[in-house]
């Protein structure tokens, strides 16, 4: 349970040639897209180890077949090619078994005498050069393949990102006109008891700059980037605690206990208007000048998706012929209005302070 307290009121770059970005721009992220199509294979373990193997044996098998066509001193001239197509196919395991067995393949068929490990200076020169070529080779391969998949996951998560932000900017569309409509709304009702009692212009247009002020710190707080993984009881206790000081109510103390769960921005922010009003109406009706007083906000989950929020004060309570449903009052019209916006129903009781119980469903 947390306790909030009020404080006291107190050089661009050169043009690019576009032709030259189109050419650059297309050839090297088609390759990497090809790479990264090829990571189904490099990632089936066991699959892509024969495929390796499998690429070792017909270099093997077209080596044999070429044998007689070749003078001496290529003993490896269809294996590096296996080797390189395993790397780039394959990846760095199978490209590694590839390369063992050809490099084996070719010192024991190819490289005099032949059928024999025979190991002498000249074996030895031409293994180094083939061991430092394929390792050069898997090595390269292999750094493009990890900036590939890294290009890919970048590109996915790009994709994400801008599917996020369509729906973010719809949704944020969608809260703007229903917020233009309740502002509509609100200045309408405002008319309304201007047009009963012309006395209470400066007033009500007052009360209304207040109201719009509330929307936009809202809004400012929770489309916040950095506010995003706010618990509902740390950002209830800031907005609490930012009524209370534009208010000036130093006396009054907010008590606001709520469990770990997330709304959408959509229901959040009718929420919080909702709260924003009550605990407005509280500060305004409930409490004596400079009287000490306690003002609770609960939320609790109840069956199911089902909450219920109740917001409660210690303050004078409802008059015996208080009636919410026949009430004349701004504030009560605007509070039934938002809960009906969050699909719920609120109910009120005053005989010790006043409580206010809304129950609505979680989205």
């Amino acid at each position: 349970m947390t306790r909030v307290r009020a404080a006291s009121s107190p050089a661009d770059g050169p043009p690019m040639n576009p032709d030259a970005a189109s050419e650059s721009g297309t050839s090297l992220p088609a390759f990497l897209a090809w790479l990264a199509s090829s990571r189904g294979l490099r990632d089936r373990g066991w699959l892509a180890d024969l495929a390796g193997i499998a690429l070792f044996g017909l270099a093997l098998a077209v080596r044999f077949a070429v044998d007689d066509l070749l003078p001496t001193g290529f003993p490896y001239l269809t294996f590096f090619p296996a080797v390189i197509l395993a790397a780039f196919v394959c990846g760095l395991r199978p490209a590694i078994v590839c390369a063992v067995l050809s490099g084996l393949a070719a010192w024991y068929f190819f490289i005099p005498p032949r059928y024999s490990f025979g190991l002498d200076a000249s074996t030895i020169l031409a293994l180094a050069f083939y061991v430092f070529i394929v390792a050069v080779d898997i090595s390269l391969i292999h750094i493009v393949q990890v900036a590939a998949d890294k290009s890919g996951k970048e590109r996915d998560l790009i994709g994400r990102l801008l599917s996020e932000q369509r729906t973010m900017f719809g949704e944020l569309q969608h809260r703007v006109a229903n917020n233009m409509q309740f502002v509509a709304a609100l200045l309408s009702l405002q008319a309304s008891k201007v047009r009963n009692d012309p006395s209470q212009a400066l007033h009500a247009l007052d009360e209304a700059r207040l109201r719009l002020e509330s929307i936009s710190r809202i809004h400012r707080s929770l489309y916040d980037p950095q506010r995003i993984n706010l618990s509902i009881g740390s950002y209830l206790q800031e907005l609490c605690a930012d009524v209370l000081k534009i208010s000036g109510a130093s006396h009054i103390v907010c008590v606001v206990d709520a469990p770990a769960i997330r709304l959408n921005i959509s229901q959040l922010t009718t929420l919080s208007l909702l709260v924003v009003e009550l605990v407005t109406n509280s500060l305004k009706h409930a409490f004596e000048p400079e009287t000490a007083g306690t003002i609770s906000l609960n939320l609790e989950q109840l069956d199911g998706r089902q909450l219920r929020l109740t917001v409660a004060d210690d303050g004078r309570g409802f008059p015996e012929s208080f009636d919410p449903s026949k009430t004349r009052s701004l504030g009560v019209r605007i509070v039934q209005g938002l809960a009906l916006q969050l699909g719920g129903t609120i109910s009120y009781s005053g005989q010790k302070g006043t409580v206010a119980r809304l129950v609505f469903s979680a989205a």
